[in-house]
């Protein structure tokens, strides 16, 4: 595993205690379906993890850019304050 996976999902599953592996978690953060169940780990990656290890692991797991910050927008509206990937792409 990457050291951008690593400190990744460090991040994310410390936040609520969750052991996603990063297959799971480039699932969740690209599915619209994520924002509609208030998914806890993706909210956690596009609110916890720093910008740069976002686009970082965005690339390295081959996520839509475009199809994870239309969920970031998502989330975003959700929580109710901007976040960085929901002004990205």
């Amino acid at each position: 595993m990457s050291i951008v996976a690593v400190k990744v999902l460090s991040t994310v599953n410390a936040a609520y205690g969750t052991t996603v592996s990063a297959e799971q978690l480039a699932s969740k953060i690209s599915d619209p379906a994520s924002a509609v169940s208030f998914d806890r780990s993706a909210f956690s990656f596009f609110s916890e993890a720093d910008e740069s290890l976002q686009i970082s692991f965005l690339d390295e797991m081959h996520v839509d850019p475009t199809a994870a910050s239309d969920l970031g927008r998502k989330f975003s509206v959700l929580a109710g304050y901007p976040l960085p990937l929901a002004r990205a792409a």
